[in-house]
C-alpha cells in the first residue's frame, strides 16, 4: 500500500485506461532517492491487468555500455525483432550486439524501438517502466526518447522514473515531494515514543525510504528519546549510513558477496560467481532484504543499496573486485563481455597502462560498430587517461571529442578537444579538433566564429594534408553563407585557391558561392552552376554533399532541380536512417516546395522537419525552419502564424548570428506586410535583409514595396541586384519577374506583356504577381476589359494556392473594374481539411505505400499510420484507400 500517493497513482491509472483503449502515453517520475518513485513503478505494474509490462532499470556502472539498458528493457521481445521492416530490424540487431552490420544512424535505432514497442502491445497494451533511468547509457536513452515522443496510438505507455537532471524536454511529468505528516507517520513503527517519531517525520522531509530504513538504525538510547535518533547530513546520505550498518552486521561471505555484485552492474548470477561471490553469502544478502534474485538476476532491492555496498569497502578491496571481475569475464561467452572486461581493467588500474588504453580503445570502435557514439567517447576519453605518450593521447582524446560531438554532446566534446596537447602534427587529429570546436561554436555560438576557428587551424593540417584542409575551408565556405559575411567567405576561397585542385563539385561550388557572396554575380553564377550541372561528380556525392547542391540550386533560380534533389536526399536520409540530416533536407525539401507554390505540402514537411530538429536538439536548425514556416505561411497569408514564427524565429537567428535564418524572417514579415497593404512597413522589414546570401531573391519584393509606398528612389539597387543576377542565372522565371519589377519601376506596360507568357508553369505564385500587378495597371490606366483578363487569371492561381490575402487584392481590383469576383475557393487544395501530419499519411498511402512503410519514412509506428488514416477518411468523404489517389494528385 502506497501512503500519500493518491493523485500520482490516479494519472498513472488514467494513462493504463487510455492505453487500453489505444492511446498511447508518457510520463517521467522525477524526486531525490528514496521518494518513491520506484514504488510508482511497482504500483504501476501491480495495476496493469491484461497489459504486457517490460521492465528495464539503470545501473551507473552500465552507463558507458552502448544499448546496454535498450537491451535489458526488450529483451523478452527480442524474438518479435524479425517483424520489423529490413532497415530497422538490421539496424536494431546491430545495435543490441545481435547481429554483424552497425546501424546507420542511432536513431534509426529509435525508430526500431517505436516498431518493436508497437508490434509488442500488439492489439492490447504495452507498459514500459524504466527505472533510474539517468543512469541509462546515452545511446539506450536516445532510442528510448526518439520512441517516446513520437507515441501516439499504438496502446504503450512509457514510464520513467529518474532523479533531477535527467533530460527529458517535452515529455510530461510528475515531481514528487515529501509525504504529509499523516501519510509519514503511517510508514513509522508504532512503538516510537512521540517526540522520535515527530523528530524522524521533521528530519526526513517525507521521504518515505528514510521513514522505513532509519528506525531499524536507531540506538537504543535513541529509541527512547534520550539521543537524537538522526544528525545533520542530507536524508540520502542517513539513508545509506544505515544501509551500510546493516550490511556491516552481515558475515563476511555476504559482504563480499555484495560488494562483487556492487561492482559488477550487470547482475549476471554466473558472472558473479565467477567473481568470487558465493551463493551463501548472496543468500544471507537476500534473507537480509539488500538484494533480489529473480532466476539468473540479481537485483538491489534500492540504488542506495549499491552505494552503501560499494563505498564501505576499503580501495585495495574494490582494486581486488574489479580485476576478478575482469578475469571471469575473459572467459564469459557474452557479447558485451569484452567491453565489460576493458572497464573493470580500467577501474583497477593505479597509472598509465597502454594495454588496458589498448582495451579500452577496441571496446570504443566496436561502440562505433553499434552506433554508441556516446559509449565511444567515454571510452576514448577513458584510454586517453591511460596513455602515457602525449601524440597517442592526443589522438585518443580527438577520437572522443568526435564521438562527443557526433552524439550531440557539444559542451563535453569541446572539453576533450581542449585537453588534447596543441602541437600535435598528426593532419587526422589537428582536422578532427578542429572540427569539433567548429562544430560546437555552430551550433551553441555563432557560424561566424565556427568559420573563425577553421581558418586559424586550416594552415597547420594543410601542412600536412591538402586534401583535409580543403574540407574543412569548404566547411567554412558554408558557415560564411549561413553568417552572412563576406569577408569570411572571401578568406576561406583565398586558402582554398592556395591548395592543390580537388575534382569535386563541391570544392568548385563553394569557391562560387563565395564570389556571389562577395558580389561578383557572374563569376558566383558560373562556378555554381558548373558545380550543379557536374552530374558525373554529383553522382559520387553523399547526403551532406547533395544537400550543398541543393543550396546552390536555390541560389541559381533553379528551384524545380533544387525541389528534386532535396526531394531525393530526403528520402535517401529516411531510407538510411540519416536523422542528423534529416532535418536539414526537410527544410530545403519545404522551401523548394514553397516555391513551387505547394504551401500545403510545405507547410507539412517544414513542420516535420522543425519537429525533429527540435527533438535532436539542433538549435541552429530549429531558427532555420522557424522562419522558413513563417515564410510559407506569409505566402499563405496566415497572418498570425507568420508573426508568431517569424518574430520567434528572427530573435533567434539574431542572437545565434544566423543572418541567413533571420533574412528568411524578415523576407516573411515584409511578404505578409505588402500582401496586407501596408507597403512602407514591408519595405522596412525587406531594407533590414543584408545584401548578401538571399537578398536577391526578397529583392523583387522590395522592389515592388519601394513603388507602392511611394519611394521609387529605394528601387533602384534592389532592381538592379536582381536584374544582374536574372541576367546570369538565365531561368524564364527569374526573367519574368526581372520583367515585372521593371515595369513597375517604369509603368511600362510593354515589360507586363513581356513577363506574363515567360513564367510558364514553375512558380505559378509568381506569375499570379505579375498578373495582378499588370491588371492593376491596366484598371489606372482605365482599360478595363484588358485588366479584368489579368486580374481573373491571378485570382485563379492565388484561390488554387490558398494566397488569401494576394486573392483579396485581386478581388478588390476586379470589383474596381466593375466585375464581381467569385466567392473564395479553396477547390486547388482538398487536404487542407488535414493535419499536417494526416496530410503527410495521405500523400504517401495515396502513393501506394504500405502502412509499415509509410511508418518507416516518417518515423511513426504503423498503428498510428492507421490511426491518422482512420481519421483522415471522413473528412476527405473517401472510404477506402484506392479513393485518396485522385485527391491526393491535386496541387496543394
Amino acid at each position: 500500500m502506497l501512503y500519500g500517493r493518491a493523485g500520482e497513482q490516479a494519472r498513472i491509472e488514467r494513462l493504463l485506461a487510455e492505453a487500453r483503449a489505444g492511446r498511447s502515453g508518457t510520463l517521467v517520475v522525477r524526486g531525490p532517492a528514496g521518494i518513491g518513485k520506484s514504488a510508482l513503478l511497482r504500483h504501476a505494474a501491480e495495476r496493469a491487468e491484461g497489459i504486457r509490462v517490460v521492465r528495464g532499470v539503470g545501473v551507473e556502472s552500465e552507463a558507458t555500455l552502448p544499448f546496454a539498458a535498450l537491451h535489458l528493457l526488450l529483451r523478452t521481445g527480442l524474438d518479435r525483432i524479425h517483424t520489423l521492416p529490413d532497415a530497422q530490424a538490421t539496424a536494431l540487431n546491430g545495435a543490441l550486439g545481435l547481429g554483424d552490420i552497425a546501424p546507420r544512424s542511432r536513431f534509426l535505432v529509435g525508430l526500431a524501438t517505436l516498431s518493436l514497442l508497437a508490434e509488442l502491445a500488439g492489439d492490447g497494451a504495452l507498459l514500459c517502466l524504466i527505472d533510474d533511468a539517468q543512469w541509462f547509457d546515452q545511446a539506450s536513452l536516445d532510442a528510448l526518447m526518439f520512441a517516446a515522443r513520437r507515441l501516439e496510438a499504438e496502446g504503450v505507455v512509457m514510464i520513467f522514473a529518474a532523479r533531477e537532471g535527467f533530460p527529458a524536454v517535452g515529455l510530461p511529468e510528475l515531481r514528487l515531494g515529501g509525504l504529509d505528516n499523516s501519510a509519514a507517520a503511517a510508514l513509522l513503527p508504532a512503538d516510537l515514543p512521540p517526540q522520535v517519531r515527530e523528530r524522524l517525520i521533521e528530519e526526513s522531509d517525507g521521504n518515505p525510504l528514510a521513514l522505513l530504513e532509519l528506525p531499524a538504525a536507531l540506538s537504543a538510547e535513541q529509541r527512547a528519546g534520550r539521543l537524537s535518533p538522526v544528525g545533520a547530513m542530507p536524508v540520502a546520505d542517513r539513508v545509506r549510513d544505515a544501509f551500510q550498518a546493516q550490511i556491516a552486521a552481515l558475515p563476511e561471505p555476504a559482504r563480499a558477496a555484495l560488494l562483487i555484485a556492487a561492482a559488477d552492474g550487470s547482475g549476471e548470477l554466473e558472472t558473479l560467481v565467477a567473481a568470487g561471490a558465493s551463493l551463501d553469502g548472496l543468500g544471507a544478502a537476500e534473507r537480509n532484504r539488500l538484494i533480489e534474485i529473480t532466476g539468473n538476476v540479481v537485483g538491489f532491492r534500492h540504488p542506495l543499496i549499491r552505494a552503501a555496498a560499494y563505498q564501505s569497502a576499503p580501495a585495495a578491496r574494490r582494486l581486488a573486485v574489479h580485476r576478478a571481475l575482469a578475469d571471469a569475464l575473459s572467459r564469459s561467452p557474452a557479447v558485451d563481455a569484452a567491453d565489460r572486461r576493458a572497464w573493470h581493467l580500467a577501474a583497477a588500474a593505479l597509472g598509465p597502462d597502454e594495454d588496458i588504453a589498448r582495451e579500452l580503445a577496441e571496446a570504443a570502435e566496436r561502440a562505433r560498430g553499434r552506433g554508441g557514439h556516446a559509449a565511444i567517447a567515454a571510452a576514448y576519453e577513458r584510454a586517453a587517461e591511460l596513455t602515457a605518450d602525449p601524440v597517442r593521447r592526443s589522438g585518443r582524446l580527438a577520437a572522443a571529442a568526435l564521438a562527443a560531438s557526433d552524439a550531440g554532446l557539444m559542451d563535453r566534446a569541446a572539453g576533450l578537444a581542449d585537453r588534447a596537447t596543441p602541437d600535435v602534427d598528426d593532419p587526422d587529429v589537428t582536422a578532427a579538433l578542429v572540427q569539433v570546436r567548429a562544430h560546437r561554436e555552430f551550433e551553441s555560438g555563432t557560424p561566424l566564429a565556427a568559420g573563425r576557428i577553421i581558418l586559424d587551424g586550416a594552415p597547420r593540417v594543410a601542412a600536412r594534408s591538402a586534401e583535409r584542409a580543403t574540407w574543412l575551408l569548404v566547411e567554412a565556405v558554408r558557415c560564411a553563407w549561413f553568417a552572412g559575411d563576406t569577408r569570411l567567405a572571401e578568406e576561406a576561397a583565398a586558402g582554398l585557391r592556395a591548395l592543390p585542385a580537388i575534382d569535386s563539385p563541391l570544392v568548385v561550388g563553394a569557391l562560387g558561392l563565395a564570389r556571389l557572396m562577395a558580389g561578383d554575380i557572374g563569376g558566383g553564377v558560373e562556378l555554381m552552376s558548373e558545380a550543379v550541372d557536374d552530374e558525373h561528380g554529383r553522382a559520387g556525392l553523399g547526403v551532406p554533399g547533395l544537400t550543398f547542391t541543393a543550396s546552390l540550386s536555390f541560389a541559381l533560380g533553379r528551384v524545380a532541380f533544387g525541389a528534386e534533389i532535396a526531394g531525393r536526399v530526403v528520402a535517401d536520409c529516411q531510407r538510411s536512417g540519416m536523422i542528423g540530416w534529416l532535418a536539414h533536407a526537410l527544410e530545403d525539401h519545404g522551401l523548394a516546395l514553397g516555391w513551387l507554390g505547394r504551401y500545403g505540402e510545405a507547410t507539412a514537411t517544414l513542420n516535420a522537419g522543425l519537429r525533429l530538429a527540435t527533438d535532436l536538439g539542433h538549435e541552429q536548425r530549429v531558427s532555420h525552419l522557424t522562419c522558413s514556416l513563417a515564410w510559407v505561411l506569409a505566402h499563405l497569408g496566415d497572418g498570425r502564424g507568420c508573426r508568431a514564427k517569424a518574430e520567434e524565429g528572427v530573435a533567434r537567428a539574431d542572437k545565434q548570428g544566423m543572418v541567413l535564418a533571420a533574412s528568411i524572417g524578415r523576407w516573411a514579415l515584409g511578404l505578409l506586410e505588402l500582401g496586407l497593404g501596408r507597403p512602407d512597413v514591408a519595405l522596412r522589414q525587406l531594407r533590414a535583409i543584408p545584401v548578401t546570401g538571399i537578398a536577391v531573391l526578397s529583392a523583387p519584393d522590395q522592389v515592388e514595396a519601394a513603388i507602392r509606398s511611394g519611394q521609387p528612389e529605394l528601387a533602384q539597387e534592389p532592381l538592379a541586384r536582381y536584374e544582374a543576377w536574372a541576367r546570369q542565372v538565365r531561368q524564364p522565371s527569374s526573367d519574368a519577374i526581372a520583367l515585372r519589377c521593371r515595369a513597375l519601376v517604369e509603368e511600362d506596360e510593354a515589360h507586363f506583356a513581356q513577363a506574363v507568357p515567360l513564367h510558364g508553369d514553375a512558380q505559378p505564385y509568381e506569375e499570379a504577381r505579375t498578373r495582378l500587378a499588370y491588371g492593376e495597371w491596366l484598371r489606372r490606366a482605365r482599360r478595363r476589359a484588358d485588366a479584368r483578363v489579368q486580374l481573373r487569371g491571378a485570382l485563379e492561381i492565388f484561390d488554387r494556392l490558398g494566397a488569401e490575402l494576394w486573392a483579396e487584392r485581386a478581388r478588390t481590383e476586379l470589383r474596381a473594374t466593375g466585375d464581381v469576383p467569385a466567392a473564395p475557393r479553396r477547390a486547388g487544395d482538398p487536404l487542407s481539411v488535414l493535419t499536417p501530419q494526416e496530410r503527410q499519411v495521405v500523400r504517401l498511402a495515396a502513393g501506394g505505400a504500405s502502412n509499415r512503410d509509410i511508418a518507416a519514412q516518417l518515423f511513426l509506428s504503423p498503428r498510428t499510420v492507421g490511426y491518422h488514416l482512420y481519421k483522415a477518411f471522413p473528412k476527405l468523404g473517401v472510404t477506402s484507400r484506392a479513393q485518396l489517389a485522385a485527391i491526393a494528385s491535386l496541387p496543394g
